[in-house]
This record gives structure tokens, C-alpha cells and sequence, in this order.
């Protein structure tokens, strides 16, 4: 069968539409057959575009990546302090997290439960990984580790995000977001202050 270019995309947006299903069955009862039937398209077709229930579930978050891609890009772009342009995925994904709780109820403890906070480690691992870049170039040596600092703020996130969510997010999210950055900011501010000494010296010693 030979898709249009439009078909992939609408076949994703049919396909994604599981959210009912995941609040029934649970992610782990539910078959390709069910997404087939909700989205209305046979499994030759989902098999097109997707080896499997867990691939489809990375994909689905995809549309997450870019929506923190296109907000970090805009905070880079339009803040000019610095604060303004670290941890810009904070309260958005603070927002989206609180938004789809009633999924994260159904999946957690499950493999798309997992797959998904994988997954969601990733993408932010990579957004913080292009602030630093962004923030304070190349990593010069005796400088902390540029994946040291990624893996210290997003395991510091994903623990809060997920303590936050298992207590029901009851805490707003923006009051979350004031209160991660608070804590998180004075390690961030030290790693980028100890970047930039070292950048200092590296010159300084290449000059005389």
C-alpha cells in the first residue's frame, strides 16, 4: 500500500488516540488489535508505521519533544537574563505531567509506565545538555562535567515530578516550578560560574 505524505501523520494522530483505552484496560492488558479498532485502521497499516504498542508509545511523545523544543527555543531566544534561560522545560512539562495524570495513574509500575519516564528522561537530558552548550560553550578541562551537571538536574526533576504526580499533584504546577528552580539554580549557577573560570584561565594561559 503506498501512503500520501499526509497519511503517516494522520495515521499517528488516529493511532494516538489511546488514551481512553490505557484508562480502561491499563497499558499492559491492552493489543495492537484494540488500537487498531479505536483508531480505526487495519494492522497492516499500523505496522507501517510502527514494530509495536511500546514503539507507538515513544512516538506518541514525540509531540511532547518538540513542544519543549519550540518553548525552550523561544526562552532562548526572548530572555535575557540568566535565569530565563535555564530549566526552560520546567513548568511546561510540570503542566503537561498534571494534565495527563490520569495516564500516569493507569501506567505506572507498568513497562509503558517505564518506557514513558525513560523516555521523558531522554528529552530533557537532551534540553538541558543544549542550555549548558548555549549558556557556556565548550566544556574546558577541570571544569565539572558537562553530563555530570545534565544527570544531577534531570535525576533531581524526574524525582520531584515523580514524588509530585504519586501525591497527586496537588501543589500547582507553576508553585513547582518556583520551587525546583530555587533548588536546583545554586548547583546549575556554581557549575556555570566554574565553566566559565575555567574558559578564563584556559585563555589566559594560552596568551602569556
Amino acid at each position: 500500500m503506498i501512503f500520501s505524505q499526509r497519511a503517516p501523520r494522520s495515521t499517528e494522530r488516529r493511532c494516538s488516540r489511546r488514551r481512553p483505552l490505557t484508562l480502561k484496560k491499563g497499558y499492559e492488558a491492552i493489543t495492537v488489535d484494540d488500537i487498531c479498532k479505536a483508531a480505526n485502521v487495519g494492522r497492516s497499516t499500523f505496522y507501517a508505521h510502527y514494530t509495536s504498542k511500546d514503539d507507538l508509545r515513544r512516538s506518541g511523545l514525540d509531540r511532547l519533544r518538540r513542544f519543549l523544543r519550540d518553548h525552550q527555543r523561544e526562552a532562548l531566544t526572548a530572555s535575557e537574563n540568566a535565569d530565563g534561560r535555564s530549566l526552560t522545560f520546567s513548568l511546561p512539562m510540570f503542566e503537561h505531567a498534571r494534565g495527563h495524570i490520569d495516564v500516569y495513574r493507569a501506567s505506572v509500575g507498568s513497562r509503558g509506565g517505564a518506557i514513558a519516564l525513560s523516555t521523558i528522561r531522554q528529552i530533557l537530558s537532551d534540553l538541558v545538555r543544549d542550555e549548558i552548550v548555549a549558556g557556556a560553550g565548550k566544556n574546558p578541562n577541570g571544569a565539572i562535567p558537562r553530563e555530570l551537571v545534565v544527570q544531577y538536574v534531570v535525576g533531581a526533576y524526574m524525582a520531584v515530578l515523580t514524588w509530585w504526580l504519586d501525591g497527586g499533584a496537588k501543589l500547582p504546577p507553576r508553585q513547582m516550578d518556583t520551587m525546583f528552580r530555587r533548588l536546583a539554580t545554586e548547583g546549575i549557577n556554581l557549575c556555570m560560574a566554574d565553566l566559565a573560570r575555567q574558559a578564563s584561565t584556559t585563555l589566559n594561559t594560552m596568551s602569556t
